[in-house]
């Protein structure tokens, strides 16, 4: 996957603007509120930057939340196609995903009663792709997508305090970080 900074930048200022918005928050300029960015934020940049374009969302019970709102907006800018399968809207969302071929951006929400069957199944694109886990929890028999995937080789998993926790994996592509170097410009 190539990395968009310039997208990753728009769908987190259009993510970020849609949360103002949703919150209530006041929007006009020089305003001093600090506005506190959440997870969804973060993977709109994070999906719309890796310029995914099979992106889908698995959730439990709920129906269209912020973060499927996020990944709509990282779709935009990525030209992306986002599938998003909710378990009381499609049955088992493993029926769903197990139909899709080469997903380069997945969120998986953990309390999806079947996550870890999902993970096993789920057909990430080996040229490059992120698996996001949300609402992380551990218990003595859980795992998460980068503890199933380990042993392969290009893989890179963190888990993050974001959330409820957060454990994103990257599969397929091996950075090299000696020769990159992250440019800030500014227009007036």
């Amino acid at each position: 996957m190539k990395w968009s900074p310039q997208d990753a930048m728009k769908a987190y200022l259009h993510t970020l603007q849609l949360s103002k918005i949703q919150y209530g928050q006041d929007c006009t300029l020089g305003t001093t509120k600090l506005i506190q960015p959440q997870c969804m934020e973060f993977l709109s940049a994070l999906a719309a930057g890796n310029q995914a374009k099979v992106m889908v969302q698995v959730l439990s019970n709920e129906g269209v939340n912020p973060l499927t709102i996020a990944l709509a907006v990282a779709t935009k800018y990525c030209e992306g196609r986002f599938i998003y399968a909710v378990e009381f809207m499609h049955g088992n969302p493993c029926e769903v995903i197990i139909k899709l071929k080469k997903i380069d951006f997945a969120v998986i929400d953990c309390k999806f009663k079947d996550h870890l069957r999902l993970l096993q199944i789920i057909d990430v694109n080996p040229r490059g792709s992120v698996v996001v886990l949300t609402n992380l929890v551990r218990k003595g028999n859980g795992a998460g997508f980068g503890e199933v995937v380990r042993e392969k080789r290009g893989v890179e998993c963190v888990t993050l305090s974001i959330g409820e926790g957060m454990e994103l994996t990257r599969i397929g592509v091996t950075c090299n970080h000696e020769n990159k170097r992250f440019h800030v410009t500014s227009e007036n």
